[in-house]
């Protein structure tokens, strides 16, 4: 019987941890739970020990007698077939626990790992806000061990596995809507020792109403990893891992291209990695036990619009596996390191891996198995970004097809411009500049004429690269690439387009993959001036220098009247006056913004003139915008006792400089700097 049951309203999240022999990480991950920011009141901690003989059950009791909301089941282990005393997995020990949660969510701990303070109430309200099932919390190593990363660039309010990658991570420390979890009656292979969770994390990804994700903050810490003494897992137990994977995908999908893309993920993490462990298991057993499942694995769930989009290496595999061909199979996994260093042949615009089994007739295996041409990998950098001329921006950077040396006579790559939400691609030529290496180049995008002799229209352009090489060309995302400590920010400007005409051309980073964009925006009408520096000032802490030029360059400042503003979402505004250089013939001037004094909430920093008669803030007025610089850091102060901090807002392409001003939460700067120690 489970300790310290107790009766009451149903708590928000069932902890589960399951344990056998889990000392002495045990009492840190239980501890975890205990110090959530949530509340204990709204927890219920259920940790099933399966029969340890290490004191970790003494632990658990000792834990529970302390708090109520903490329960502790002791059950015997159970056992699979493999010899006498063989431990199951921990399916077991966590559906023991599913069947006593409550909570409306449940969440699975494994006892080597321990929970962040703040991650289950982060988690909660994001799948209380979006109306999700499951719900994914940053995950870090303490060692370096690999932890998926392509998932957590980013906060993901609502997405799911075909439009995230979410589904490359499987294991069932995530936050599970648990209304979900006994709709679909899930429970865990109690059977297996290896990937138990897997089946059960697949199952209820497949049939969420919708996945959050939990990025910015470091929710669940993985224990240490084993260490070398660590053995490879044999093809029996990958077998028995797969089995349940294949079975619960094939049944929450239908046939199509989604079913394709989670059936890829499998035979690419789970059948692949199989087949290159059948060398090392007894030739007889791989021939008789392992090879035929596998095949009807491979016949059954990867259909022809899937294996076209294997890698060759893996798509000769699965064609061997799929024709029966166990021992050229066998053949090809012993060769593969060696194989994999053999040339290309390029014939009539596609590019084959010289693989020893292309055009062998005694192979006997399609052409297809060896096409690469879309899956050579290009090589390529940016520079640097900056302008040359007036409205001209010159792009700088290096780019090749691995494998494959161009001709500078006849392959001539070009910069692809494609703007968003609409169909326009402009391309434009790009010029060697290295005799000894034909892979650099520049290319100048003219703003005025780069549209067919017009102007660039106004809306975001996405940067690619075409390179070419013996007639093979590769289109790829450019700029994700580029030396340390690039400041394209320098290249935001507002440009002459044309007779009358100007634009705002702001070159950013994406996030969350840092390729290169350019919005392109009209100029604000009237703008009276540009901005060529923004920094927090040196010795007065909170206060804001901008240094800029009126426009157009020369005009002299007698009679102008011009203010830094400050304006609140809520329409509130606060002006500085500008003070100009005396006798600059450019009209160049400086102005303070004490950011102090500035109460709470998000305040937009422009330049404006204001009309001589107008004796307060509140009339409209030409303004410039202060661009963000790319590396203004936060600011912080003291106010009545209280720290305060200045947040530039930065990183989506963002026109004019944005300030969060906002008090310090002294607990979360304390969590911080401890972390950091």
């Amino acid at each position: 019987m489970p300790r310290n049951s107790r009766p009451g309203p149903p708590p928000r999240v069932s902890v589960i941890v399951p344990a056998r022999d889990a000392m002495p990480g045990i009492t840190r991950a239980v501890t975890s739970v205990m110090e959530q920011t949530i509340g204990l009141s709204r927890l219920d901690i259920v940790a099933v020990d399966g029969g340890s003989a290490d004191g970790t059950a003494a632990e658990l009791d000792r834990l529970a007698a302390g708090c109520p909301s903490l329960r502790v089941v002791h059950q015997e282990s159970p056992r699979v077939p493999g010899g006498p005393g063989s431990p199951g997995g921990l399916g077991g020990l966590r559906n023991t626990g599913l069947g006593l949660a409550r909570g409306d969510f449940v969440f699975f701990l494994d006892a080597d790992a321990h929970l962040a303070p703040d991650a289950l109430r982060r988690m909660v309200a994001m799948a209380d806000q979006n109306g999700t099932d499951v719900v994914l919390g940053k995950m870090v190593s303490p060692d370096g061990r690999g932890v998926p990363k392509a998932v957590f660039r980013h906060n993901q309010l609502r997405t799911d596995v075909h439009s995230s990658h979410a589904y490359a991570t499987l294991e069932p420390c995530k936050l599970f809507r648990r209304a979900l979890v006994e709709r679909l009656r899930l429970r865990f292979p109690a059977h297996l020792r290896h990937g138990e969770g897997k089946p059960f994390t697949a199952a209820s990804y497949l049939n969420a109403s919708g996945i959050s994700v939990v990025a910015d903050y470091d929710c669940y810490h993985l224990g240490r990893s084993p260490g070398p003494g660590r053995t490879a897992l044999g093809v029996a137990d990958r077998v028995d891992a797969m089995r349940p994977l294949f079975e619960t995908a094939a049944r929450h999908t239908r046939p199509g291209p989604r079913r394709d893309a989670v059936m890829r993920h499998h035979i690419r993490r789970e059948l692949c990695p199989a087949l290159r462990a059948l060398p090392r298991e007894d030739e007889t057993e791989a021939r008789e036990r392992f090879f035929p499942e596998l095949r009807r694995w491979a016949r059954a769930h990867c259909s022809d619009a899937l294996f076209a989009t294997l890698p060759a290496s893996e798509r000769l595999m699965v064609h061997l596996l799929r024709t029966g061909r166990f021992d050229d199979l066998l053949s090809v996994v012993r060769d593969a390191e060696r194989d994999a260093r053999r040339g290309h042949l390029v014939e009539k615009g596609s590019v084959y891996w010289l693989h020893p089994f292309f055009r062998d007739p005694d192979a006997d295996v399609p052409d297809a198995c060896f096409d690469v041409t879309d899956r050579l990998p290009v090589r390529h950098h940016l520079a640097g970004a900056g302008w040359h001329g007036g409205s001209t921006l010159r792009v700088r950077g290096r780019a090749a097809i691995e494998g494959l040396p161009a001709d500078p006579e006849e392959d001539r790559a070009e910069l692809v411009l494609r703007r968003r939400e609409a169909r326009d691609e402009l391309r434009i030529p790009v010029v060697a500049t290295a005799e000894h290496d034909p892979s650099e180049f520049e290319a100048d995008i003219d703003i005025a004429t780069a549209d067919g002799g017009a102007p660039l229209r106004p809306g975001v352009w996405d940067v690619f690269l075409d390179v070419r090489a013996q007639g093979i060309s590769r289109t790829v995302r450019f700029g994700n690439r580029h030396d340390d400590g690039l400041d394209i920010g320098t290249a935001r400007r507002v440009v002459a387009a044309g007779p009358g005409l100007r634009a705002r051309v702001t070159p950013y980073f994406t996030s969350p993959y840092r390729n290169l964009s350019l919005d392109i925006g009209p100029a604000p009408r009237g703008a009276p001036c540009e901005v060529t520096e923004a920094v927090w000032h040196p010795s007065d802490k909170g206060t804001l220098v901008v240094a800029g030029r009126l426009l157009p360059p020369g005009t002299p400042a007698r009679g102008r009247l011009l203010r830094l503003r400050a304006e609140h979402t809520d329409g509130r505004v606060h002006d500085q006056p500008v003070r100009f250089a005396a006798g600059h013939p450019a009209g160049a001037f400086t102005a303070r913004l004490p950011v102090r004094d500035l109460s709470r909430g998000r305040w937009t920093v422009t330049l404006a003139v204001i009309a001589p008669d107008d004796p307060g803030p509140g009339r409209a007025a030409p303004a410039a915008p202060v661009p963000p610089p790319a590396r203004l850091p936060g600011a912080r102060w003291v106010r009545r006792g209280r720290p305060y901090y200045a947040k530039p807002l930065t990183g989506r392409g963002e026109v004019t400089l944005e300030l969060r001003v906002a008090p310090v939460r002294l607990l979360a700067a304390v969590r911080n700097r401890l972390r950091s120690w």
